[in-house]
């Protein structure tokens, strides 16, 4: 009777050891399914806009910060809003966008169109728009609806596809079948191609422009040329038209790069204007 209790307990101190094993397993992996989730966030995050963005939340502390996020391709991961929301700020943030969808991460989405959903003046602490500018028509009635619905001391954070350059030229020029062809090659996955549009304000120089004009102060400015490092023959095509275009125009079509990023602070004295 004493070796079968011994062995009763033996078997059982076994089965205990073992499913506390299977729970350390399983904790490990959680533990590296979170780590690698922490590690893609962060990927996506984008220095520029994160850093102003961080100060913003802690300026605003005590209270929510409230995002506008124009248009669902408008990436919301790229501001670090997760790892503010870590650290224990709370964030609102409000999509926009004509479909009324959009992955928001609980946030609240209004469909309908940018140059006529409400935006209440003075409501938003950061306004967030990438890649929409270039494919919309009434661009500046657009920005001035961004201006006036941040708050003072606000931030307008803009990332566009530049008009004068020799990427928004072919952009603009060339048939819809090339445009999906191109697209499917240089950016397959992502959704497109959009409407070129491209009108005057959508431009570096326009936006500069505007930003003056309106009395906002660019902090930062930033460009990037985005076609693929190790081309295939289609992308050396697209290459050897936008060095040519470049020359063609004597500059004024850029091939230097295609997109830039702003970010851009509206001043706490309504009455401020840059000189």
């Amino acid at each position: 009777m004493r070796e079968r209790g011994e062995s009763m307990s033996t078997g059982g101190g076994r089965a205990e050891a073992q499913q506390a094993v299977r729970r350390a397993r399983q904790a490990a992996s959680q533990a590296r399914i979170a780590a690698a989730s922490r590690a893609h966030r962060d990927t996506m995050v984008r220095e520029m806009f994160a850093l102003p963005v961080r100060d913003c939340a802690y300026r605003c502390a005590g209270r929510p910060v409230s995002v506008l996020r124009a248009g669902q391709q408008t990436p919301a991961d790229e501001l670090g809003l997760s790892q503010l929301r870590d650290r224990g700020f709370e964030i609102s943030v409000v999509t926009v966008d004509p479909a009324g969808a959009g992955d928001v991460r609980g946030g609240e989405v209004r469909g309908g169109d940018l140059r006529s959903v409400p935006m209440p003046p003075r409501s938003f602490d950061i306004v967030h728009c990438a890649l929409l500018l270039d494919r919309i028509e009434h661009v500046e009635l657009v920005l001035d609806r961004f201006i006036s619905a941040l708050r003072p001391g606000g931030l307008l954070l803009l990332h566009i596809r530049d008009r004068d350059c020799g990427v928004g030229l072919l952009d603009r020029v060339l048939p819809q079948w090339a445009r999906r062809l191109l697209w499917a090659r240089l950016a397959p996955g992502r959704p497109g191609p959009f409407p070129a549009v491209y009108e005057q304000a959508a431009s570096d120089r326009g936006i500069q422009a505007h930003m003056q004009m309106r009395g906002l102060l660019i902090s930062r400015r930033e460009t990037a040329r985005t076609r693929p490092a190790d081309p295939d023959r289609l992308a050396r095509a697209v290459s050897a038209a936008c060095r040519l275009i470049c020359w063609l125009t004597r500059g004024r079509l850029t091939d230097a790069h295609d997109e830039v990023f702003y970010v851009i602070k509206k001043p706490e004295d309504p009455f401020a204007r840059v000189v």
